[in-house]
């Protein structure tokens, strides 16, 4: 087995959590080797900036516009096998197109011994190259949500890893051996794992100890309903305080930061932020949507989940799976939400049983797994071959 020298992390900054994922993973690797050379690509950002933007705004404007017709195509190619095949060959092809030229040359100078995606779409080109025997070095893939969607999925890839024991058997569907699949978990930041010194996380914040505290979120845009979350929950006769995260939305931060004056409950209005795993330490839920990365990093902290609004596509699909399991809740409307806030404060004893779900299904040390198996797959030569490439 070679030492992790030289490790590429092919993402895509369209949805902030899998490019958390990638800097999980290369955290994860220098902890192995600090001399490591190891570099995390937002491989449309480098090989086409135009591409990245129009990627980006057009899944936006999706998301805010219309949720259902993104779920409808989601679904559409997560059901419908022979249509997903060709949908994803020739969405490949376009990626090939755009992408492939620039991310070919990279790898020629860079030369890694093996390259890692924590998203699917660079998944496409690198299959392509494996399957024109461009590229022979050994090929990860990291899932990032609660699912496994046929566009993660290619017989050329070496090793998957899932987010839970349960998923590994979707591959049966594909044809892929079950010993190319770990159940490592979702990559969180290995910091995760690490003790938190609540006391003075919760000074720092000026919390209370003795009131129960309610972690909202809504990812690094500031996605879903929090406004009128915060709003509800202030304006109750629940004894809680809250912690809202807005990400870089600004305008919803201002919003909130206006409001707070107002309500009968405490709240901290935060913006982006990098201690989330203190946040945590220091909350008895959380709410919010269902992205992958931020419900795998409350499960790694034992905290239970109350879902509302999750977009259409995989996050319905990440709040099926965790609320099946008893780690999640899933809600329809705001209402609802503050209903069930009330019961389970009440009933300290509700929220225990799903921080007990949560803790078992959590994998706070899953980069570092994800790691070890990286380094067991590495050769000691690199057999990149640009040349035989056919654009």
């Amino acid at each position: 087995m070679a030492t992790l020298n030289r490790v590429l992390i092919l993402s895509v900054s369209v949805g902030a959590g899998h490019m958390r994922a990638a800097t999980a993973v290369k955290s994860a690797i220098l902890e192995l080797n600090p001399q490591a050379e190891v570099t995390v690509l937002d491989t449309f950002r480098y090989t086409n900036p135009f591409w990245d933007k129009m990627l980006f705004n057009t899944y936006i404007e999706i998301l805010k516009a219309t949720p259902l017709f993104y779920g409808y195509l989601y679904h559409l190619a997560e059901k419908e096998r022979p249509l997903s095949s060709v949908a994803r060959e020739e969405f490949n092809n376009v990626l090939n197109k755009f992408a492939a030229p620039k991310l070919i040359r990279f790898l020629s100078m860079y030369r890694p011994q093996v390259v890692v995606c924590t998203h699917p779409f660079p998944l496409g080109v690198l299959d392509k190259l494996k399957g024109q025997g461009c590229f022979t070095e050994p090929v990860v893939v990291t899932l990032t949500d609660f699912i496994v969607h046929p566009f993660w999925v290619s017989p050329r890839v070496d090793l998957f890893s899932v987010a839970a024991e349960e998923l590994k058997f979707s591959f049966k569907e594909y044809g892929i051996d079950m010993g190319r699949v770990c159940a490592c978990g979702i990559p969180v930041d290995p910091c995760f794992a690490d003790p938190v010194d609540r006391l003075a996380v919760q000074a720092g914040l000026s919390l209370n100890p003795g009131k129960k505290t309610v972690l909202i979120v809504g990812g690094s845009l500031g996605m879903g309903p929090l406004a009128d979350i915060v709003k509800a929950l202030g304006n109750s006769s629940v004894p809680c305080q809250m912690i809202v995260v807005t990400g870089y939305n600004d305008s919803l931060r201002t919003k909130l930061e206006r409001m707070v004056p107002g309500l009968s409950n405490p709240v901290k209005v935060l913006g982006f932020v990098s201690n989330m795993h203190e946040l945590m330490s220091v909350s008895d839920f959380m709410i919010g949507k269902a992205g992958g990365l931020t419900c795998a990093e409350a499960l790694a902290k034992g905290l239970p989940v109350f879902i509302v609004d999750p977009i259409p596509g995989q996050e319905v699909r990440n709040a099926e799976f965790l609320s099946g399991a008893g780690a999640a809740l899933l809600m329809s409307s705001v209402k609802e939400l503050v209903q069930k806030v009330e019961e389970y404060i009440s009933e300290p004893w509700r929220l225990q049983e799903m921080s007990v779900v949560a803790a078992r299904l959590g994998k706070p040390r899953a980069a570092r797994s994800i790691a070890g198996m990286i380094e067991s797959l590495v050769g000691s030569d690199c057999k990149l071959k640009i040349g035989n490439w056919k654009f």
